[in-house]
């Protein structure tokens, strides 16, 4: 080819733009990898982070105070070690397992006491997980089952059937026969003039 004709094939590619699937505005690959997002060290650093609670003294969880000051305990553990806070980490810190802690939290057990408390933890713990997802630091499909799971969201369309009887609220069957005669629409026959179509 002439340089000239290339020139032009250049400036008529340049009107129309890049052809699709070309490149050009390509999206970042959102396909996940735990390995791969993991760096040299971090095992070892979730694995030391949830043995903190393994040898912290019991503390007596029916004292709401004792359970609050380890509540903050947690918090200011996952600050230090630069960890997320998650509502397992929190039980384990407590000594307690998920259920005890949804039960404070709705109310069914302790609910004088824990019930504000434990409402307070989650509502922080939620509020981190909004946020975590409103800035794409966690994988999206985690923050759904976090967010189903430990904070009552839900993927739900409520679909409401109403009853549609055109024939009304009759019971009668000749009641039913009747209004459906009623409604039905006959069309007059032209008069018959005597000729037969053939």
């Amino acid at each position: 080819m002439k340089d000239k004709e290339l020139t032009e094939i250049g400036q008529q590619v340049a009107k129309r733009g890049r052809p699709k699937g070309s490149g050009g505005n390509e999206r970042k690959d959102l396909s996940w990898n735990g390995n791969e997002n993991l760096l040299p060290g971090d095992r070892g650093r979730y694995l030391r982070h949830a043995l903190a609670s393994w040898d912290l003294p019991v503390i007596d969880i029916s004292d709401e105070k004792q359970v609050e000051e380890r509540i903050i305990w947690y918090f200011n553990h996952c600050i230090e070690d630069d960890i997320k806070p998650t509502v397992s980490g929190m039980c384990n810190a407590l000594g307690i397992d998920r259920r005890t802690f949804y039960q404070w939290q709705v109310g069914d057990c302790r609910e004088s006491t824990h019930t504000p408390t434990i409402k307070k933890a989650r509502s922080i713990l939620e509020e981190m997980w909004e946020d975590w997802m409103v800035d794409g630091k966690i994988n999206p499909v985690v923050g759904i089952f976090l967010g189903k799971n430990h904070f009552g969201y839900a993927d739900k369309q409520d679909i409401i059937v109403t009853p549609n009887n055109p024939l009304g609220e009759a019971r009668d069957p000749e009641e039913v026969r009747q209004r459906y005669l009623d409604s039905v629409v006959v069309d007059e026959l032209p008069p018959d003039d005597g000729e037969e179509n053939g």
